[in-house]
């Protein structure tokens, strides 16, 4: 005797559930569309008879794959992880999947991952960032893939965002920083080039310094890649200068952390010997001893709203929308006032 077993179908589904196949489908594909009696009785034949629907058969019939990608920069660190979250969280809910790369800060690995996640049938794309080769947007317009940006707000890039914007968040934070009193102000910043995150924010920087009457130039910037150790090592070069800054800002809570954490082999306290700053606000920020002074980014709203947003451009309700969240400066113990 054979053990194989037919697989079930769609009519099985219904026919156990005493509905249509085409109510089994909205049950499958836009649930909310379906009463929740009717729903829970066919989702009740679905675990029972075991059923999967057929993939290929959807795909044929909605001529999209109900997969979205999205390339972020970095899985090394929590920067991205909550947003991507909240992304991947709403997707489901919409019944899309999600197919995720990591292009480590490099445009022409980014470039061949979206030409990759085109080859495989991604409905649409998430990207980080706007600032990119103008040629990687025109081939995605010749194949009609919609892409996002996020973590950015900059309407003047002429492509969807949904976002924060960069400059202002950090000025904000240096402008609280200059308000208590600091005037010598060190920068331990991400690599610029190919990221318009932290150029923006370094801008930001600049941006409060003269406006407060300080000179820019002579802030000492230290650019380095994302990581603790990085953070660290900065922090001991900005600290043996001459003329020591008393506060340390940032361009992201990882290097803020290991700024801490380099201010600590010096022997130094924090923020009695000098102050340190972040940028993120993600979790990291606030298991450390003192807690890192920071910008809030809504990572999860931004996630959420991203997928609404994309998911409307895949189903034609949109061509996109440019949307713009707010951050917050979180003041915490890693930032001292000199003014009190």
């Amino acid at each position: 005797m054979s053990d194989l077993r037919t697989v079930p179908t769609l009519d099985d589904v219904a026919r156990a559930a005493g509905v249509s196949t085409a109510t089994v489908s909205r049950c499958l594909n836009s649930p909310e569309r379906v009463v929740e009696q009717t729903r829970k009785r066919v989702m009740s034949a679905v675990e029972a008879l075991g059923y999967t629907p057929n993939f290929g058969a959807r795909v044929m019939a909605a001529k999209r794959t109900f997969t979205i990608g999205a390339i972020i920069p970095t899985m090394e660190n929590a920067i991205f992880a909550r947003g991507l979250q909240a992304f991947q969280e709403e997707l489901h809910a919409r019944g899309y999947m999600l197919l995720v790369a990591s292009s480590a800060y490099q445009p022409k690995i980014e470039e061949d991952q979206i030409r990759a996640l085109v080859a495989r049938g991604a409905d649409g794309l998430l990207l980080i960032g706007h600032d990119r080769d103008p040629a990687i947007y025109d081939y995605l317009r010749a194949r009609s893939i919609p892409v996002l940006s996020a973590w950015v707000y900059f309407p003047e890039s002429g492509q969807p965002t949904v976002g924060f914007d960069n400059r202002q968040s950090m000025r904000a934070l240096a402008q609280q920083v200059i308000d208590y009193g600091h005037r010598q102000i060190g920068v331990i910043s991400g690599i610029t080039k190919g990221n318009d995150r932290a150029a923006a924010r370094l801008a930001g920087l600049r941006d409060a310094l003269v406006a407060n009457g300080l000179d820019p130039d002579a802030m000492p910037v230290i650019e380095t890649p994302y990581e603790i150790e990085n953070g660290a090592v900065a922090l001991q070069t900005l600290m043996q200068a001459d003329t020591r800054p008393t506060v340390v800002m940032c361009g992201n809570d990882v290097l803020a952390v290991g700024a801490l954490r380099g201010a600590r082999d010096l022997g130094l306290s924090v923020p009695e010997d000098v102050s340190i700053t972040g940028f993120d606000d993600i979790e990291l920020a606030r298991i450390v001893a003192p807690q890192i002074t920071t910008v809030h980014v809504p990572h999860r709203e931004m996630g959420r709203k991203a997928a609404i947003a994309l998911i409307d451009m895949v189903e034609k309700r949109g061509t996109g929308d440019t949307i713009e969240l707010k951050s917050t400066v979180q003041l915490r113990d890693s930032l001292r006032d000199l003014t009190c």
